[in-house]
């Protein structure tokens, strides 16, 4: 029955993170694609946006893949959370909660994806699980590019809410693109 849990948990949250991926690079399933993404990346002071949402679309899509076949386990999970904990501290000025535009769901992402990590695969998985080593260097790459890209934000946060438009001058559609082009990031 844990076998059959975890396999379940794994495909559903790599299938719905592999899809968010789409959405951001390709537009897939009434997706933004990778120019509105970008455009959202750069709203919060990602800059340039594109190669961020690249990034994070990519992330996103081999992650969910990742995780929800199982294939070189905990890599799939590993890069969700870095992914995720760079989307949280996208999300921090707007509190907790998802209503808000707050980090809920990609707080919520990320402590999906370590349990998943920490529970293992179990049985019912299409390849092989990563080295030690090769696990290790996943986690210090992985920490480390998270690392850079968080502080690379924070460092460019105050920048960008110097140069957003106020609230009276900001056309309506724009913010819902750029609210729905950040919502899975």
């Amino acid at each position: 029955m844990r076998h059959l849990g975890l396999f379940i948990a794994r495909v559903v949250f790599g299938t719905y993170l592999a899809v968010h991926g789409a959405q951001k690079l390709f537009g897939a399933f009434k997706g933004p694609g990778l120019d509105k993404a970008a455009a959202g990346f750069e709203h919060i002071g990602l800059r340039p946006g594109k190669p961020f949402a690249a990034l994070a679309g990519a992330s996103e899509l081999s992650g969910g893949v990742l995780t929800a076949t199982g294939i070189a386990a905990p890599l799939g999970p590993l890069i969700i959370v870095g992914t995720m904990a760079v989307a949280s501290t996208t999300h921090r000025e707007h509190g907790p909660l998802a209503q808000d535009g707050g980090f809920e769901l990609p707080l919520t992402n990320m402590v999906m994806a370590i349990a998943l990590m920490s529970a293992g695969t179990g049985v019912l998985r299409l390849g092989p699980h990563l080295s030690k080593s090769w696990t290790r260097a996943a986690v210090l790459g992985g920490a480390a590019l998270a690392a850079g890209s968080i502080a690379y934000m924070l460092r460019n946060s105050s920048t960008a809410s110097a140069e957003q438009p106020s609230a009276e001058n900001t056309d309506e559609h724009d913010e819902v693109s750029v609210n729905h082009a950040m919502a899975s990031s």
